[in-house]
């Protein structure tokens, strides 16, 4: 049995060989060559790392509660002008997601985090950007991790680090990257700024 296509490229038997079978194969081929190589280049993912330091005075166990555990409740409270509210849908463990809403005025509506760990022993939280403006046909994920130390004094030494995959070879705009570290440092320098005044909150 012979492989041939039809003008509507679909493979027949036939009794014979035909010589315009092999050129057929042959293009077909090629052609499914060319559309391999092209979808492989298409989805190649680069990822780039970006890492980040602060000290603070503050303790590592106040800092994780207020901007970790309770961010949901302390953090639209402190900066009702930029955070309108944050939903947690789950139990708040790994698996959980958190929704955060911006106030009217903002650039973002929402953006949607998937929590990959939390652990209040260690002083650790990694997440995921699930949904939200911050994630663009460009990228692929964006994950983040937290690490709170104790530094030499008893404060602490925040440590974060942000992944950023992209899709299809496309560049990752690092101005953007750089504002969005920016408003994450600000809402971090609130949040310290409130439990130094308020040494009584979550010790």
């Amino acid at each position: 049995m012979f492989l041939n296509f039809d003008e509507n490229n679909v493979m027949k038997t036939g009794d014979h060989p035909d010589p315009k079978l092999y050129i057929n194969c042959f293009v077909h081929l090629r052609l499914s060559h060319y559309l391999i190589l092209h979808f492989a280049k298409s989805v190649t993912m680069v990822a780039t790392t970006f890492t980040d330091e602060y000290s603070s005075t503050v303790s590592p166990a106040r800092l994780f509660r207020a901007l970790i555990l309770e961010s949901h409740i302390l953090i639209p409270k402190l900066i009702p002008q930029a955070v309108k509210s944050i939903e947690i849908q789950g139990d708040g463990g790994a698996g959980s997601i958190k929704v955060i809403n911006f106030a009217a005025g903002s650039q973002l509506q929402y953006v949607k985090y998937r929590i990959d760990e939390i652990n209040p022993e260690t002083f650790t939280y990694s997440y995921t950007l699930v949904e939200g403006h911050g994630l663009s046909d460009k990228l692929e994920s964006v994950v983040y991790k937290v690490q709170f130390e104790v530094s030499a004094d008893g404060g602490t030494v925040s440590k974060m680090t942000s992944t950023y995959t992209t899709l299809g070879g496309h560049t990752l705009d690092e101005e953007q990257v750089k504002i969005g570290k920016e408003k994450a440092l600000g809402m971090y320098k609130v949040v310290e700024a409130y439990l130094l005044q308020n040494p009584d909150v979550y010790a």
